[in-house]
């Protein structure tokens, strides 16, 4: 029998994946999430074989799906986490990958490849959905696409107007290590221009 928590702040969608899963005789629900810290309570003290996750939770609640998945993963005996989500930037992607996702899911998958993934998960396999795998396979076939995450934040800051000396200020470094950031930027971009990093970095999303 495979053990599920299903971490999700709709209570719809909670409903929805408990019907599903209902169906099946090898699938138990053994406890719900509506936060990402209620998450990683019923993680450890239910101990499923697998959670899934969402990535974005109310504004109510403190943390992200991302983060809650790092911290289920670091658990003794740590269940399997399957994200399970409506996002898809490249970003939501590989945050979830590098947080210990075992898998990575949208919500408008066929049900068939929801349940096929659970059980993968809870084998010890990857599940990805066929998009997801493309766009990771995309990546790893590019990597000098992939900016650090002093790059990122330079280039939210630069994507919210500030000049190179204010980013610089911000962040606590000189004008000239901020320039040496966005060259560094621009080159992994293949851009030439502030503007078309920022535009580049939002069609891939990195930036949103």
């Amino acid at each position: 029998m495979i053990r599920l928590v299903i971490a999700d702040d709709h209570p719809i969608v909670r409903a929805g994946m408990t019907a599903l899963f209902d169906t099946e005789e090898d699938l138990v629900i053994v406890g719900e999430a509506a936060t990402p810290d209620d998450a990683v309570a019923l993680a450890e003290s239910v101990n499923p074989d697998v959670v899934l996750m969402d990535l974005q939770f109310g504004s109510g609640s403190t943390g992200s799906g991302a983060e809650a998945t790092r911290r289920i993963r670091a658990l003794d005996a740590a269940p399997y986490v399957l994200v399970l989500t409506n996002y898809d930037s490249d970003a939501d992607i590989l945050g979830a990958v590098e947080a210990g996702a075992s898998g990575y899911l949208l919500k408008d998958a066929p049900p068939h490849e929801l349940i096929g993934a659970v059980r993968a998960a809870a084998a010890g396999e990857s599940a990805l959905a066929p998009v997801i795998a493309s766009r990771l396979l995309d990546r790893m076939r590019a990597p000098q696409a992939s900016l650090s995450s002093r790059e990122i934040e330079v280039l939210e800051l630069v994507a919210s107007g500030l000049s190179n000396t204010e980013v610089a200020s911000a962040i606590f470094v000189s004008e000239t290590t901020v320039k040496s950031h966005l060259a560094h930027i621009f080159t992994k971009l293949g851009v030439a221009s502030r503007t078309a990093a920022i535009s580049a970095a939002r069609q891939r999303g990195i930036l949103r």
